[in-house]
């Protein structure tokens, strides 16, 4: 996908379309879910590719002690689900996926690169959404093309150039005052055409120049490139990645804020969460179990009818409104009462500047992405925004599911493995404590019955899930279901860990981290592929001997099942079994991982903020109104008073 000959003002939908003759909305129920028929045309298309896949992974299995051949009946579905936190859980993400795509040659000698080739899906929410948006607006490259450029077409992310100080603390030069200039061009755009805004608009903005195209050092500042603005999610069908079927089916989640409501904390089970795939904007929690053609998500429609023919709204899907929107936390940011938020200084400077961008346009709730309910009549005994004309949507983890098995756990979608990538920061050092996957397992036991398989056994709080180390190694959950077919998917459990060797981490940054250095992104990057492939050995420090033996015998365990001969779990995938598997039986302990160091060492000992904390904090809130409103904004490289910037559609 590219951006050649927009402009940032192709930010904007079109409004006033004529609205097409076809149905938009689809209505289905809990008991008899429904896809999308071009989501199933794409999945069984896919899985025609994936044979292949799973033969150059597996083979036959003769390295796991199996003589399997693989078919469309006995072929398990994957799903990969990344979660939130920020820069660090795109990195994240991105690390672990780099160790298991078979492009990489060191992936594939470890045993691991395959599996993304052989993943049906991939969903993500917040950190997760920017780099599956990354992926998809830069037609999939490799993690390292796409992290730090090819030399060519591909500049990469670029994130040592801060997200809102980009060219230093000193928000009066040229420079800045070009790309906040430039961020509001593109939210005046949208405002002009009578859509609502808020502070998710100026963030979906600075996201798109690190994770969109087109965005390079030579116009970072300048107005040279449309920075992604006018791709769109429901254009991604269109590319050649998925016109091949070459990719996992994306999903980006969001979660809902029931209009009137004042949550700033995390959101209770029964909020509605909806999904936006490259097709529809759907929810199917039991509350709604309905879905919007994402290419006229917004309309204004009325039991699922246009009012009006003639009003149909086109292009709000934009993709960096969209993973804005998966990432939009400012109703909990806002709150003065989130100590954690007030404790962070630049946050508190970026959301004031933000702020300051819009009083001009703002129109309606700044602290959430606003989206015209296209839902309105639907489900009105069991959906609370039934009779709103606008969704308000927040951060996708803010229900406490940051790793997003939601969409991956839907009945009528029949995954048989999910990989979840956690990159959650839930303890004081920033390490995942398995909280998102508890708050996953309750909420479908209490709430999903009917809608999304159960999620596997898993320990039943947080200090259960620490005292048994299943947040320091990869753990599969789920090894032993109890009826056939499967009660729950095999639950493969990445999660962000110290380094198995003892080293100093460097993965377990603050969330609120907004520039990362050349080198530390690489640093990384390449613990994390470590870590990875590593696997675990007992009481070592030393990797794994044969951890992908270990992740293709979880990987294949349910082709196994599903094979029309009974086929006993090989010698070999027994062992692994036993080394990996979460037994509630018999569970493992944190003390099988020693010397793990927890604290986080920064590689760049001289950080950007760090030289310049006191100047950012002293100065810049005090100054950002009388510069960005009094004095003026600049443009592209052309200084212009606030008032005077005209916008043409």
């Amino acid at each position: 996908m590219t951006s050649q000959g927009l402009s940032v003002t192709d930010y904007a939908p079109s409004t006033g379309i004529t609205c097409p003759q076809t149905s938009l909305l689809r209505v289905f129920s809990a008991q008899n879910q429904s896809l999308n028929p071009s989501e199933i045309d794409y999945i069984q298309g896919r899985e025609n590719v994936l044979l292949d896949a799973w033969n150059m992974w597996i083979g036959k299995g003769s390295n796991l002690g199996y003589n399997m051949t693989f078919s469309a009946d006995n072929a398990p579905r994957v799903g990969i689900a990344l979660s939130g936190g920020g820069f660090r859980a795109s990195l994240y993400g991105a690390g672990v996926l780099n160790s298991l795509d078979a492009r990489n040659a060191s992936a594939k000698q470890a045993g691991t690169g395959g599996l993304l080739q052989v993943a049906s899906y991939m969903a993500g929410l917040s950190g997760g959404s920017w780099f599956i948006s990354s992926l998809y607006s830069n037609d999939f490259p490799t993690v390292q093309d796409l992290i730090f450029g090819n030399g060519n077409e591909r500049a990469g992310w670029l994130l040592d150039l801060d997200l809102f100080l980009p060219d230093g603390v000193d928000i009066f030069n040229e420079d800045n005052q070009a790309y906040y200039g430039s961020i509001m061009w593109s939210v005046i755009a949208k405002a002009s055409k009578g859509i609502d805004t808020s502070l998710t608009d100026p963030w979906s903005r600075a996201l798109s120049y690190h994770f969109l195209n087109q965005t390079n050092r030579a116009n970072f500042f300048t107005n040279d490139s449309a920075h992604g603005a006018g791709q769109l999610w429901s254009d991604i069908p269109s590319s050649q990645v998925y016109q091949q079927r070459n990719v996992p089916f994306p999903i980006i989640l969001a979660n809902s804020l029931p209009n009137g409501s004042n949550y700033t904390g995390v959101l209770p089970p029964e909020a509605t969460v909806f999904e936006f795939s490259p097709l529809e904007l759907a929810s199917y929690d039991p509350s709604l179990s309905a879905a919007m053609d994402l290419k006229f998500a917004g309309s204004n429609l009325t039991d699922g009818k246009p009012v009006d023919d003639r009003v149909c709204i086109e292009g709000l899907d934009e993709i960096g409104f969209v993973m804005g929107t998966s990432s939009s936390m400012f109703n909990q940011i806002l709150d003065e009462d989130t100590e954690k938020f007030q404790e962070d200084k630049y946050f508190e400077v970026m959301t004031y500047l933000l702020a300051r961008l819009l009083e001009d346009v703002r129109t309606r709730d700044d602290d959430v992405a606003n989206w015209p309910n296209s839902f309105r009549n639907v489900a009105p005994s069991t959906f609370v925004d039934t009779n709103s004309d606008w969704l308000e949507l927040i951060d996708g983890g803010s229900n406490g599911e940051v790793v997003p098995f939601n969409p991956l756990l839907v009945k009528a979608r029949g995954l048989d493995i999910i990989v979840g990538i956690d990159s959650s920061a839930d303890d004081e050092n920033n390490w995942p404590n398995g909280e998102s996957a508890i708050f996953t397992a309750n909420r479908t036991s209490k709430l999903l019955n009917d809608t999304h398989q159960q999620f596997p056994p898993i320990p039943s709080t947080t200090q259960e899930f620490i005292d048994r180390g299943a947040n320091q190694r990869p753990t599969f959950f789920g090894c032993d279901p109890q009826q056939s077919p499967p009660e729950c998917p095999l639950v493969i459990y990445l999660p962000n860990s110290p380094p198995l060797t003892g080293d100093y981490p460097v993965t377990n940054t603050n969330t609120y981290k907004f520039s990362y250095t050349q080198k530390h992104s690489q640093l990384f990057i390449d613990q994390v592929f470590s870590n990875t492939i590593g696997g675990f050995a007992p009481n070592s420090n030393s990797p794994g001997s044969s951890f992908g033996e270990c992740l293709q015998c979880a990987a294949v365990d349910r082709a196994r099942l599903k094979s029309t001969a009974s086929v006993s779990r090989s010698e070999v995938c027994s062992r692994c079994f036993e080394q990996y598997c979460f037994d509630p039986k018999n569970p493992p302990t944190q003390v099988e991982s020693p010397n793990r160091r927890y604290v986080f060492v920064d590689p760049d000992s001289e950080s950007h903020f760090g030289r310049h904390k006191a100047a950012i904090i002293g100065g810049v809130v005090g100054a950002v109104a009388l510069v960005v409103l009094v004095a003026g904004m600049y443009v592209g490289h052309f200084f212009l008073p606030w008032r005077d910037i005209l916008i043409e559609p």
